[in-house]
């Protein structure tokens, strides 16, 4: 079994709550177990450090302010291969380039509000949990 992070973001958590409930049962029916589950409003310093790999992007500074202006669902999901079923589960960053079906596709508005966050790796999962569970 394998531990990821997924970040249900401002804007969802924002307009409506059945959205939440049906982005966790999509995930749930995808065979992912809840282990930790939160609403948080994430700190600047948090969100600083879990998007330090976007530092010298232009939309750093528009990313971080996004994330941290209003609560977000800050969830840790266990299944085999939990991060590249994560991933699949998700779709593409980009909305309108996602998957029929998959999350962004669903939910997601565009690149900037495209819904929820996945760590995109075993090593940024670890990590990203850290930061944001302690």
């Amino acid at each position: 079994m394998q531990s990821t992070y997924m970040m249900i973001k401002p804007e969802i958590v924002a307009a409506d709550e059945q959205k939440i409930g049906e982005i966790i049962a999509i995930v749930q029916k995808a065979g992912f177990r809840i282990e930790k589950m939160e609403l948080k409003q994430l700190s600047r310093e948090t969100v600083e450090e879990f998007y330090v790999e976007h530092v010298e992007r232009p939309f750093y500074g528009e990313l971080v302010d996004y994330i941290t202006s209003g609560p977000v669902v800050a969830l840790q999901l266990q299944r085999d291969d939990a991060v590249i079923k994560m991933r699949e589960l998700v779709g593409a960053t980009n909305p309108v380039e996602a998957a029929t079906g998959t999350i962004r596709d669903l939910y997601g508005t565009e690149l900037s509000t495209n819904a929820v966050h996945a760590s995109d790796s075993p090593e940024s999962a670890s990590r990203e949990l850290g930061l944001v569970f302690g």
